[in-house]
């Protein structure tokens, strides 16, 4: 696991000035993804949820292109090294809509979760889930990960 919610003492903070920084911290959270890791994306619209789960999949070697799944809740990806889940929530209420459509089966399948607007549904998702907020940064384009 890289961090838990359960460890709020050890909550660390990223700051991503630019794109090539949201990628690199991209790619180094793929590196130590593993199957039935679930990793919570929180944040305003535009924050990068979406441009940071591209850049996880692209470390988990997925080839498919990768869009926001607010339409149809989950997009499944296999190409990688992993499978990898990737929810938006955005249009549920709460974690009893998303446990209804059958998510329980992808938290706790062979592959990597990736869950954005996951504070909608923070009440059905795991313990040990790795929480990333994303927030606005001072300056234009820059933003701050806090992981814990």
């Amino acid at each position: 696991m890289l961090y838990t919610r359960s460890a709020a003492d050890n909550m660390t903070e990223r700051i991503l000035r630019n794109e090539s920084d949201t990628r690199a911290f991209g790619l180094e959270l793929a590196e130590k993804l593993q199957p039935g890791d679930v990793i919570a994306l929180v944040g305003d619209l535009g924050t990068g949820k979406t441009a940071l789960t591209r850049y996880i999949a692209e470390g988990l070697g997925v080839t498919e292109t990768i869009s926001s799944p607010t339409f149809t809740i989950v997009k499944e990806y296999s190409s990688g090294r992993i499978p990898l889940f990737h929810f938006d929530v955005y249009r549920l209420s709460d974690g009893g809509e998303l446990l209804d459509i059958g998510a329980d089966e992808y938290l706790n399948g062979n592959g990597a979760c990736i869950i954005e607007w996951a504070d909608i549904v923070a009440d059905v998702l795991p313990d040990d889930a790795i929480v990333i907020q994303l927030l606005y940064g001072e300056n234009e384009g820059e933003r701050i990960a806090v992981i814990g």
